[in-house]
């Protein structure tokens, strides 16, 4: 049995293999108010599609669908076959409420009662 496969079929399989990957993963990269659709994501990083992402450095934002869940400070690693690696240098996760500055005690009243 014969495994060479020609170079047509083996592009062919290689484009159905990354439209695969881009319908599946809804994690996408804003940065300079362009998104970029994350082909694989890792603990230390995430890869994008090498022709579609210019090489990317710095302060990005990522989504999953439409929740931020990450702000990434990041730097081009490598490019590995037809995807660009990028690492991060910190990753922290997105909060919708700003950080406050005091302790906030166990109990919270839920309002104020006064007298009439």
């Amino acid at each position: 049995m014969s495994t060479y496969i020609t170079p047509e079929i083996q592009a062919g399989l290689d484009a159905a293999r990354k439209k695969d990957l881009k319908r599946r993963n809804k994690l996408r990269v804003e940065a300079d108010g362009r998104s970029f659709r994350v082909l694989r994501f890792r603990e230390d990083g995430f890869t994008l599609d090498i022709e579609d992402a210019p090489h990317l450095r710095g302060l990005v934002d990522l989504y999953d669908g439409g929740r931020h869940f990450l702000q990434c400070l990041i730097v081009a690693s490598a490019a590995e076959g037809d995807e660009m690696q990028y690492e991060f240098k910190r990753a922290t996760p997105a909060t919708d409420r700003a950080p406050v500055d005091f302790d906030q005690g166990e109990f919270v009243p839920a309002g104020l009662i006064t007298e009439s």
